[in-house]
Formats: structure tokens, sequence, C-alpha cells
């Protein structure tokens, strides 16, 4: 080891640019044990190197069950996110952190000097955090946070003829496409049909109007109360020509796998990008069981309704994730013994399977390699 790695070895794995390290490197050594992050959290909170904060600066409804939350990120987070990717963020609640990823609303632009990101969030009848985000978030609360991350991007040129398909809350991916393409005065064939049971539940829907009148995007609204789900026949009535697009769709599973299916079906499965964004808990009717964490030999009894993931935190279990969203791949484990289910889909997994944990629930009793 030469000197300059030496002398820098007590902030080695922080990041940020060579001269803040080597400062931070020299008030290390005057500091020692602590590191110089110590001394600033006092000051800042969000003055970390270790790991990635933002403070919350304002929560404004939306609509009656939905909120954008806007963020001040501290340290070490990149503005250059690309539209359509998601955070994970981090929230003390109860004395517990507890992570959830959404997607960012907010569009990636690094000369601002509002240097917030924002965040639109549905309040879910089954969901503890998402509640909590958009009902008892308040200003100034500082939060965790995890870099955007997802492939779920629009490209830069955008294509000449897309489609975007959404339902529900999963036109928050969108909104920040749109909003970047507005920003960048990029005008394209672009067409937008979304799915909501009726107007009040649209999110955006002022702006979504907006960027219609401004000859953005086409915009189809699709009320399920009165037209019923977007279907195939459906599809084909409102853009004929969806099979000449390529489409960014996002929403619930039952709505993907019917485009999936269409796309397939037709042979333009390259033409589709899809986000499925959000679990459809109890949708399969896992049974759930006893869920025995092997190496510490801890239990605990877990509805059909509940991941893996979930139930080894709520059993004080040290458990591996990344996104909760079965998309990244950093919470699978070896399933020892039993069955699991995949909520997303009502795949059953088996002892000597690799599984999910944030997307899996138990499917009667079962042990995993943890």
């Amino acid at each position: 080891m030469g000197w300059r790695e030496r002398f820098e070895a007590p902030v080695a794995g922080v990041s940020g640019g060579k001269a803040a390290n080597w400062v931070r490197a020299a008030a290390a050594r005057v500091t020692t044990p602590l590191l110089p992050d110590d001394y600033l959290h006092l000051v800042n909170p969000l003055w970390s190197a270790r790991e990635l904060r933002g403070k919350v600066v304002a929560v404004t409804p939306v609509t009656a069950d939905s909120a954008t939350i806007v963020i001040q990120p501290g340290w070490g987070f990149t503005f250059d996110y690309h539209p359509g990717q998601y955070i994970g963020i981090g929230v003390l609640v109860g004395g517990r952190w507890t992570w959830r990823s959404y997607s960012l609303t907010s569009e990636p632009d690094s000369s601002v000097a509002d240097r917030t990101v924002a965040i639109t969030v549905k309040a879910m009848p089954e969901g503890f955090l998402s509640s909590h985000l958009v009902n008892g978030l308040t200003p100034g609360t500082v939060v965790r946070l995890a870099a955007p991350a997802g492939e779920f991007v629009l490209p830069d040129p955008p294509p000449a003829k897309l489609m975007f398909a959404t339902a529900g809350s999963g036109i928050t991916p969108i909104i920040s496409m749109l909003r970047t393409l507005a920003r960048r005065g990029q005008r394209v064939d672009a067409v937008l049909v979304h799915s909501a049971p009726d107007e009040e539940g649209v999110l955006f829907l002022d702006e979504l109007r907006s960027f219609e009148a401004a000859g953005l995007v086409d915009l189809t609204l699709r009320l399920t109360s009165v037209d019923g789900r977007l279907d195939a026949t459906a599809l084909d009535r409102l853009v004929p020509d969806w099979g000449e697009r390529q489409t960014w769709a996002c929403g619930p599973s039952g709505f993907i796998d019917m485009l999936t299916a269409l796309f397939r079906d037709a042979g333009h499965d390259d033409r589709l990008h899809v986000e499925r964004f959000a679990l459809e808990r109890g949708a399969v009717g896992a049974q759930g069981g006893t869920v025995t964490f092997g190496r510490g030999g801890k239990q605990i009894e877990a509805d059909g309704a509940q991941t893996l993931l979930e139930a080894g935190e709520e059993a004080g279990v040290l458990m591996p994730f990344g996104c909760r969203m079965g998309i990244c791949q950093s919470c699978v484990v070896m399933l020892d013994k039993g069955c699991v289910r995949d909520l997303r889909t009502g795949d059953e997994h088996v002892e000597g399977e690799r599984v999910q944990t944030c997307v899996t629930a138990a499917a009667g009793d079962c042990t995993l390699d943890v």
C-alpha cells in the first residue's frame, strides 16, 4: 500500500470527489476513531457520505388518496437520472426503518438551482408505508435514499412513434417522461391511453390535459367504472396503429399481462417495455404458514399477503434487500423447505429454488436459508 492509500484509508469507500476525500482524510487523522462524517451529521443530517439521505421539503395532495413528496437529497445524490427510473426511500416509523421504491415523477435536470426530486405516492389500503407517506409524513423529516435505478426509461432521442399505456398509479413513471419531453421541446407522434376508475382518481389530470392541448401527446382516458377495463379489442379501436409504436406500459399485473399477450401474439414483443408497478397482494390466494429462518431458527406466522422479506424483518432477521419491487434481485435467498408463491404471477416455488423474498409469500410452512 502506497503513502496515498495509507493516508486516505480512514475514508476508503466514501463517495465524493478526490479533493473532498483528501480533506476528509486529513480531518480523519485528527478525529479518529470518529470520521468527520460523525461530526458533520450533528451540524446537518444531510451531510453524510456513508449513506444517501434526504429531507422532505413538501407533501402536496394530488388526489384524495395520493400526494407528491418533494425531497432535497444530500451529498452523493446524482440528478442525472433517466425519466422512468425509481428511487428507494427509507422512513423511520415506530423506531424502525421501512423501505419501499417509488418512481420519480420529477424530470432529471442537473442544471437547475432547485436541487430536489419528487415521488407521487398513492395510499394503498394494505400499504403501511404508502399510507404513512401520504397522510403522516411532514416537511423536515429526514429519510434515507437509494440511488435512482431501473431500466424502464425513455431513450434520448425518443422514437418517432410511441405509445404510453398506463393504469392507476402506473402513470407515475410516465409523467416524468412527458415532463422531460416538454422541457426538452421534443415533439413526436405520441399517444397515452390511461385507465382509472373515474376522473377524480386520475393522477396529474390537469397536467395531462395541458400536455394534450400543447400537442405533446394524444390523451385517451379509459374510465373503467363506465367503459370497463381496457382489453385488446378496445385498444385496437382507440389506437389502430399500436403495433407500429414503441410502447411503455406500467400498471397492475392483469393490465400488463393483457398487453404482454397482445404484443406477443402479434409478434411485436420487442416494441413493448413494461413495469409492473405494484404487488397485488392476496390476489392469488396464497394460504400463508410458518416461516422458519434456518440459520438462527427464528419463526413467524405469516399470512398469504405478507412478503417473506417483511416477515423476516418483523421477526428481527437481517434480510438482504434492494428495490423491494422484484426488479433488482438483491433479496434472493435459497428456499430450503416448503413452498412459496410469487405474489405477481401466482407461480409456486419449491425447496431447492432461489426465491425473491420481496415478491413471494408463504404457501404453507417453509424454511429459508437466512
